[in-house]
């Protein structure tokens, strides 16, 4: 189980690098995702992410704080809904396009109620 762990968080961490310079791939959840799997995997992995520039540019502020600026919510908020109703507006399935619409409306609830705000550049 740990090679699974292990595999799923250097995907996680691959797809959420390049989401570093594609703006349409979310990097901070790939990156959280792929930092999960790598501590759940092996603890020379996930030391070794957390010793890395991505991740200190990307994730140490959001693990330590457990805060966003505001400007970092709006960012992540706008990119992952633009996706979701790109999704919403391609899926022939009304269940789906339901699904979707109740994940969007969690993800807005979790960000304002759920992720602290900081004060910070905004």
């Amino acid at each position: 189980m740990k090679l699974v762990y292990i595999s799923l968080g250097f995907l996680s961490i691959s797809i959420g690098a390049v989401g570093a310079f594609i703006p349409v791939l979310p990097t901070t959840p790939l990156l959280l995702l792929g930092s999960f799997f790598l501590a759940k995997g092996s603890d020379r992995f996930s030391t070794w992410f957390r010793s890395t520039k991505l991740y200190k540019n990307n994730l140490e502020d959001f693990e330590k704080k457990r805060s966003m600026t505001l400007k970092t919510k709006i960012l992540l908020s706008t990119l992952s809904s633009s996706m979701i109703w790109l999704s919403i507006f391609t899926v022939d399935k009304l269940w789906l396009k339901v699904m979707l619409i109740a994940m969007d409306i969690f993800k807005h609830y979790y960000f304002i109620f759920r992720i602290k705000t900081e004060k910070g550049d905004d």
